[in-house]
């Protein structure tokens, strides 16, 4: 038996292993123009969750899909990824 199909067995009959329910939720987008990428989403019709400046050079602004469990955020010092290189698996 190979070395994932025996630890698979064990994680599947091990009566203390737990689940976790692992849910994307959010997911950080780089942009060049916040206001821009903003205006995207309103016109798309996703609900604007919130629009923040938190701290000096840092914006959040988060829009979740209707019906969606997942919100997509960008802004300014979000993340050091270059505006354009998010990318889908």
């Amino acid at each position: 038996m190979s070395q994932t199909a025996s630890s698979f067995k064990q994680q599947k009959y091990d009566a203390g292993v737990t689940r976790v329910a692992m849910n994307l939720e959010v997911d950080v987008i780089p942009v060049s123009d916040v206001e821009r990428s903003k205006q995207f989403y309103q016109l798309l019709g996703w609900r604007l969750d919130e629009d923040v400046a938190p701290a000096k050079d840092v914006r959040s602004v988060q829009f979740t899909p209707p019906g969606s469990g997942c919100s997509v955020t960008f802004g300014n010092g979000l993340t050091a990824a270059a505006p354009g290189s998010a990318a889908g698996g």
